[in-house]
């Protein structure tokens, strides 16, 4: 008893019970979900990883600790706000547990900003990030055109807005309008608009849907958070990469959205959007006629000053017959002196003719003749001396050549004659040949008229006949259907031994196909029978 009482013998191992890893990291699970369940927690996000998963993993941190948080691929997409580093969020979830690298963690079902302020700064880094990529550069900006025939509008189809929109171009300029309805806020707002920008430039010229010559993406007032969805980055790179020229409408005059910076032009307020996207056509037909008014004055104006001008120069001129008189009267003088003239001339003409017709006379005549014959004989005796003299110098040099011909033409007669006999034996083939060619040429042509005498008695309907069928005539004509035959006043049937007439008697047996029979006695047999 002593023994037992004064040692104290320490705890042994069986009175603690003993847990498997697995039992107590679930056990510690059960604790910290059931202790804590729903919790809101305010952070900023740190790091963030976006796996090919689809999960979103991102820490909340403050200045002394940090927390785990996830958000499921389920979730990630309705979340209101993604998540990005340097952001502060309050975040809504539940506290649980990682066993497999025995942490803690928060599964986040909801993310919202912490504040305006939060909201604010992630904007305007935002808008540095997208302004150090050019994306805001003015020399980007597409001009609008001044008259489009087709608008896209990008907007909510059931808002204020879009009727604001078609009733403010209706009363300015009335345009074709396209509506891309999409969601101006939530989470659906981003994808749908930035699709909606991405599928009018898609629209190919020509095509059945007309391709707008100007986009308007618009939205009505709202609160930072509403607009939220024109500050994503998809929609800011859609309205900067777009090639149809657009204008931004979001919110009030107030409101400023990235949107508003990628735009071609922005405007404070989607009915001002309208304004800016047509001129107004009353406006533009005022305009027209007070310009055509004034060109009708400017003309009838430059008319009246040429017509002055005109009457002041003319008055400045001399009269015609001041001009004129004087030429005509040096020229009236000059048509009296130059009859004078040509009578005078006349007059010694006819003295100087007078005066050689007495000098002319035939002992004059006569020796002039002798002296122009004796001229040619001349000339003829000189021209014979000189063709003799071309004559001699021929001969002898055709004496020359024959004298050095003769022995060539020895050497060649014996040639010369075989080819001669030669050339007259070929001759005689060719004759021979040139004699049967018609012979043979008529047989031929006379074998094939046979060929096509003989196809034009098998072809001829005079075989037909033969074969059981019949010729009907109707007086004198060919008859190919019944209503003739009702019509006519005589019938005549021709069989292939001859012809019968209804009522009548029957021609005499022919050869069928030949001119009209002779009348006679009718053809024995059946016929007349099987007529009738």
């Amino acid at each position: 008893m002593d023994m037992f009482e004064d040692s104290n013998p320490a705890p042994g191992p069986g009175n603690n019970p003993e847990f498997t890893v697995s039992e107590l990291s679930g056990a510690v699970k059960r604790v910290i979900e059931g202790e804590f369940g729903l919790v809101r927690v305010r952070g900023e996000i740190g790091r963030v990883s976006r796996p090919a998963s689809g999960h979103l993993y991102y820490d909340l941190k403050d200045d002394r600790s940090v927390i785990a948080a996830i958000t499921w691929k389920g979730q990630a997409g309705r979340l209101s706000v993604r998540p990005e580093e340097g952001m502060e969020v309050v975040a809504t979830g539940r506290m649980t547990t990682f066993p497999g690298q025995s942490k803690y963690q928060l599964v986040i079902d909801d993310l919202a900003p912490a504040g305006a302020g939060a909201l604010m700064a992630m904007l305007e880094k935002r808008r540095a990030m997208l302004q150090a990529e050019g994306l805001f550069d003015p020399a980007r900006k597409k001009p609008i055109p001044w008259l489009p025939k087709v608008i896209g509008v990008v907007t909510s189809p059931s808002g204020a807005v879009i009727r604001d929109i078609l009733h403010r171009l209706r009363d300015r300029f009335p345009r074709h309008v396209l509506i891309w309805p999409v969601a101006v806020q939530g989470e659906k707002c981003a994808p749908e608009v930035a699709a909606a920008i991405r599928g009018f430039n898609a629209i190919q010229p020509g095509g059945p849907i007309p391709r707008p010559d100007l986009l308007i993406v618009a939205r009505g007032g709202g609160s930072l958070e509403d607009l939220w969805g024109f500050n994503e980055e998809i929609v800011v790179r859609a309205a900067a990469e777009s090639r149809i020229p657009l204008i931004s409408a979001v919110g009030h005059e107030t409101d400023t959205t990235l949107i508003d910076f990628a735009a071609d032009l922005r405007a404070p307020t989607p009915t001002a959007a309208a304004e800016l996207a047509v001129p107004v056509r009353l406006e533009l037909l005022a305009a027209l006629d007070a310009l055509s008014g004034r060109l009708l004055h400017g003309v009838a104006q430059v008319a009246s000053r040429r017509r002055q001008r005109f009457a002041d120069l003319s008055r400045a001129l001399p009269r015609p017959e001041a001009l004129t008189g004087l030429a005509s009267q040096r020229l009236d003088h000059a048509v009296a002196r130059l009859q004078a003239a040509l009578g005078l001339g006349l007059m010694r003409r006819r003295g100087d003719f007078a005066r050689a017709a007495g000098r002319m006379q035939p002992a004059l005549l006569a020796g002039l003749l002798r002296e122009r014959q004796g001229q040619i004989t001349a000339r003829g005796e000189a021209l014979a001396a000189r063709l003799q003299r071309r004559l001699d110098r021929a001969e002898a040099q055709y004496e020359r050549w024959s004298s050095r011909l003769e022995p060539a033409l020895a050497r060649l007669t014996g040639d010369a004659s075989r080819r001669i006999a030669a050339d007259h034996e070929r001759l005689q083939q060719l004759s021979a040949r040139l004699d049967l060619l018609p012979v043979q040429r008529l047989s031929r042509l006379n074998e094939s008229l046979s060929r096509l005498d003989r196809m034009r008695e098998s072809l001829g309907y005079a075989q037909t006949l033969q074969r059981g069928f019949a010729v009907v005539r109707g007086d004198g004509h060919v008859l190919t259907d019944t209503a003739a035959a009702a019509k006519a006043h005589s019938l005549e049937i021709e069989f292939a031994d001859g012809r019968l007439t209804v009522g009548g008697k029957a021609a005499p047996a022919r050869k069928a196909g030949t001119g009209p029979a002779s009348d006679g006695p009718p053809p024995q047999g059946g016929s007349q029978g099987s007529l009738f």
